[in-house]
């Protein structure tokens, strides 16, 4: 008889419900506010839209028209089928695509070979909190956030024939922009001049967040400050080296604004973006054989983000 009441007691007593993360999930969101769902549902949906519309649609769109002879002035009934044929005229028939090319892979090289390593270099000098070290931020970064249309005009000021610095400083009468042997060399100096600035601060931020534990143990174990940061510091910053390498990349293939303001990408500056631009927009309209070129630069692109992508996503799984 004395142990019922502590069985009634134990029936009375309902049993823990189960948990799950699901039914967590369906909690919160019953939470949640009918304002509160549809901020989110707009926050999710509006980007999403803008994107589809201004990235994906555009560019979907590019890889069709290259398969055609559209002008762009005829209706879109009488749009011709013409395949792999634009293709083909671009790497056999077309004079500008090769130098193009081969100008695009000496802006990759220069902005990889030098600017690169030069920007991840300042950001090591940065990272040791020198003096002055918040001003030399600002005026490094400074020429990023000019565009390279502007930055164009800014050092046509250096590389003016009659009136430049540089030819008044050393007495020469070099046409810097003009002379097809040496503009590209110029143009080079003043991308890699922006381009710095990027790359110090992505170097920079990457640094600030390494463990500071790691240079210290380097320290102990009698590492010199130089062998501490390749053999320790820099494999840390892969995730930041990947990123710089699709940011590069992507700043060869779409390098347009300085080229265009000089001379409209000829005479020496050809660049692939300039050609599509010539083709698409300019007198010739030949909208098929413009998104040929568009569809090149996009399949090279595509090649590194999703190199890019791949690369986070694993690191995501670890």
């Amino acid at each position: 008889m004395s142990d019922l009441p502590l069985i009634q007691a134990d029936r009375a007593v309902p049993p823990p419900a189960a948990t799950s993360t699901n039914g967590g999930r369906g909690r919160r969101l019953r939470l949640l506010s009918r304002t509160d769902r549809v901020v989110i549902t707009l926050m999710v949906l509006v980007p999403l839209l803008l994107v589809t519309g201004l990235v994906w649609l555009p560019a979907v769109a590019t890889v069709l028209l290259s398969g055609t002879n559209w002008d762009g002035i005829g209706p879109i009934s009488e749009i011709e089928w013409v395949g792999a044929k634009n293709y083909d005229d671009v790497v056999n028939i077309y004079p500008p695509f090769v130098p193009a090319v081969q100008n695009n892979l000496l802006w990759l090289a220069a902005l990889f070979v030098v600017a690169t390593p030069f920007g991840m270099f300042l950001a090591v000098l940065l990272d040791k909190e020198i003096r002055g070290s918040r001003f030399y931020q600002t005026a490094l970064y400074l020429p990023v956030v000019l565009s390279l249309a502007l930055i164009g005009f800014v050092w046509q000021l250096i590389y003016s024939r009659d009136q430049g610095l540089l030819n008044g400083v050393f007495g020469g009468e070099t046409d810097w922009y003009g002379d097809p042997d040496v503009n590209i060399w110029a143009v080079l100096v003043a991308a890699g001049w922006r381009h710095v600035g990027y790359i110090m601060l992505l170097y920079l931020a990457g640094l600030k967040g390494v463990d500071p534990s790691l240079r210290e143990a380097a320290a102990v174990d009698g590492s010199s400050e130089t062998s501490t940061f390749f053999r320790v510091v820099f494999p840390v910053l892969r995730p930041i080296n990947i990123i710089v390498l699709v940011v590069t990349v992507i700043e060869s293939l779409r390098a347009f604004d300085l080229v265009w303001v000089i001379n409209k990408g000829r005479n020496g500056l050809e660049l692939i973006s300039a050609l599509v631009t010539q083709n698409v927009v300019g007198e010739a309209s030949r909208i098929g054989f413009g998104s040929a070129l568009a569809t090149i630069m996009l399949a090279v692109s595509l090649v590194f983000i999703t190199i890019y992508l791949w690369t986070v996503m694993r690191e995501d799984k670890r």
